[in-house]
């Protein structure tokens, strides 16, 4: 079985590895073009999945958008299924039915909860226990494809999206390996999505990420837990904005804002209860302890968050 691999960013590389290593035929890597980077922006970086095909020698395009000229050169490949895992573009449904057995997509949750671009985030944000893996037969909306496989996994309390992430691009790659080891077998039998349970996880705005104090630090701790590494959750410190990293739920009363400890760690009163975080990234600088932070100022307790 002959395969045409989509994807982009590193949460797509252990299904791609799995996919060589377990001996599939990958013919064809479609991946995002090289994008600039570093402060100059004059450098321009492969995507992940790039460089891993090229090590394996496997050919690779880059369409800025895979439409036109793109669904000649999928023919050509002769794929007999395309695998996409977090590629970063819709495909249309002329792409889809390109490959004779479709096309399947790995996604980062159980459908239906958490359809969308951000299912990682949301999750944590939301507070849930569990999350897990899909592979589902692709179709035209937005992750309403069939169900083939699901394999599901405890959210530790602490547990970031970084770290999740992971997790996930792992399990995602085990699903796959197994959904593709069935469906060459003809022994998978798709499922339906239940509409009922559908939940959506829209992409990640500024506003999103910004830090109210209005709310309680349980929620708040999430907050910072879901956007870490990136795109880190904010608030503003000498009106400059500020993103604030390890966060836990704390005890602790003041004005909402307010910096009540110092040290190793931040505490910071919220409306009912304390976030306590221990990084911080203040605007143009790196990522850095709490401690460094607080040495950086006469005094950090008593100081405010906005």
């Amino acid at each position: 079985m002959r395969i045409a691999f989509f994807g982009t960013p590193e949460f797509a590389v252990p299904s791609l590895r799995a996919l060589i290593e377990e001996g599939f035929d990958v013919g064809l890597v479609v991946s995002q073009p090289d994008r600039p980077q570093g402060r100059s922006r004059s450098r321009l970086v492969p995507p992940p999945v790039k460089v891993v095909a090229q090590e394996e020698g496997i050919p690779v395009l880059q369409p800025e958008h895979p439409t036109g000229a793109f669904a000649d050169q999928l023919q050509a490949a002769g794929a007999d299924v395309g695998v996409v895992v977090a590629y970063g573009h819709i495909l249309r449904p002329a792409i889809l039915a390109i490959p004779r057995l479709g096309m399947v997509n790995v996604h980062a949750s159980v459908l239906p909860r958490w359809r969308g671009a951000a299912p990682i985030q949301w999750a944590i944000l939301n507070g849930d226990e569990t999350t897990g893996v899909t592979v589902m037969q692709m179709e035209a909306g937005m992750d309403t494809g069939p169900i083939l496989h699901t394999i599901e996994t405890e959210i530790p309390a602490d547990e970031t999206a970084g770290e999740l992430s992971l997790r996930l691009a792992e399990l995602g790659a085990a699903a796959l390996v197994e959904s593709l080891t069935l469906l060459a077998a003809g022994e998978l039998a798709p499922r339906p999505q239940d509409p009922t349970f559908v939940t959506l996880a829209p992409k990640i705005t500024r506003e999103t990420t910004r830090l109210d104090w209005s709310r309680d630090g349980a929620s708040l701790a999430r907050q910072v837990r879901a956007f870490d590494p990136e795109p880190g959750a904010w608030a503003l410190f000498d009106g400059e904005e500020t993103k604030l990293f390890g966060g836990r739920a704390a005890s602790g009363a003041g004005a909402p804002g307010t910096v009540l400890v110092a040290g190793d760690s931040l505490t910071i009163a919220t409306a009912v209860g304390a976030l306590e975080v221990t990084e911080v990234q203040p605007a143009g600088r790196r990522r850095m302890s709490a401690s460094e932070w607080s040495r950086g100022r006469t005094t950090a307790v008593g100081t405010r968050f906005t």
